[in-house]
């Protein structure tokens, strides 16, 4: 019993430590997106990237996309030379695992408008991450240092009609990077569906 619990405690201890944390290297990755195309995180060298897990069967995340929510900040955003990469590490039989016809299909559907969307086919990406829900948010400084890790806002209901009365977590961090200033936010409880590695 006690070598199990030893055993249980490492593989804590090992998944912590290569979660991705504010204040350091992002963890490259080289992920296929929906369109075949192979994508790295070298590739956006000198640019703000935000990461967004997705599940569309989430409450958490119908919220922000059949709100249009989501896909403002992305045009927002992608209009001001930010990549925003939306990637789905669930697997293979497991709710929120697409194909690459279904992520495209998706994307029309809820007229998504991210730089990418990855198909973290492994969930290698999300594992090195640390992501555990849907939305979990990240954003990566143009030097490649993560600056923010958490939940897209400070509100965490699926209620659609709670975001304008919301604090927008990643919309704050993208607006205080942009203008030079430190992120107030850097972390917060990211909240949602658990990820399906």
């Amino acid at each position: 019993m006690i070598k199990l619990s030893a055993l249980l405690l490492s593989l804590f201890m090992a998944t912590v430590s290569f979660a991705a944390k504010v204040g350091e290297k992002a963890p490259d990755f080289k992920v296929s997106d929906m369109n075949g195309k192979t994508v790295q995180l070298a590739d956006f060298k000198g640019k703000f990237v935000v990461l967004e897990w997705m599940n569309e069967g989430c409450p958490f995340v119908k919220k922000h996309y059949e709100s249009n929510n989501m896909q403002k900040l992305q045009k927002e955003y992608t209009g001001k030379n930010v990549a925003w990469l939306t990637v789905a590490s669930s697997q293979k039989g497991k709710q929120g695992h697409w194909t690459p016809e279904q992520a495209q299909t998706k994307a029309k559907e809820w007229n998504m408008a991210p730089t990418a969307i990855l198909l973290d086919e492994g969930a290698k990406m999300g594992k090195a991450y640390g992501a555990k829900v849907t939305p979990h948010m990240f954003v990566i400084n143009p030097e490649g240092v993560l600056v923010y890790n958490g939940a897209i806002d400070d509100n965490d209901s699926s209620d659609a009609a709670d975001i304008p009365k919301s604090t927008n977590y990643v919309d704050l961090a993208l607006k205080e990077s942009l203008a030079g200033k430190p992120v107030k936010v850097s972390t917060s409880k990211p909240y949602g569906c658990g990820v399906k590695f």
